[in-house]
């Protein structure tokens, strides 16, 4: 099975750690070990990959944009370069700036390459293009099941 993942990034840190328990949860219970395939943003996307790897799977990644790391959080950096060096594949898409485009298009890419996505979800609008909303719609709108994950408790700033 090939797992894909769509999330809110920038969440509050009790919303972070929920999360993480949850993805957790979800993940142990599949079995085999799921392939999982991400962008590695910071936040869900990244948090889904280093669980990926705890449990021994393959670990796919989709750079959206050759500037896509400089648009993560400097924080973030560490964590984005240590998980795309252990990835099993990389695959790079032609585009230069890291756009909301850009970004949309490796969500499309993304849901090309799996068999069901996970989306760390409160259920609302995208707050611009590209965002979870429109990453689940994309993923409806192509008959891939999504499971959303959003913990009790869980907010968004």
């Amino acid at each position: 099975m090939r797992l894909g993942i769509t999330g809110h990034r920038g969440l509050p840190p009790e919303t972070t750690r929920l999360v993480t328990e949850a993805l957790r949860i979800t993940l142990d219970q599949i079995r085999p070990t799921p392939t999982g395939v991400s962008l590695l943003a910071d936040g869900p996307d990244s948090i889904f990959a280093e669980e990926i790897l705890r449990l021994g799977g393959d670990l796919n990644v989709i750079v959206p944009a050759t500037a896509y790391r400089d648009g993560l959080p400097v924080d973030h950096h560490s964590t984005y370069d240590r998980l795309l060096e252990q990835a099993a594949h990389v695959e790079r898409l032609p585009y230069r700036d890291s756009t909301e485009e850009a970004h949309m298009a490796g969500s499309q890419a993304m849901l090309e390459r799996i068999d069901q996505l996970l989306a760390v979800w409160d259920q609302q609008p995208a707050r611009g293009h590209g965002g979870t909303a429109d990453v689940v719609k994309a993923a409806q709108e192509r008959s891939i099941p999504v499971m959303i994950i959003w913990p009790v408790g869980a907010t968004r700033d």
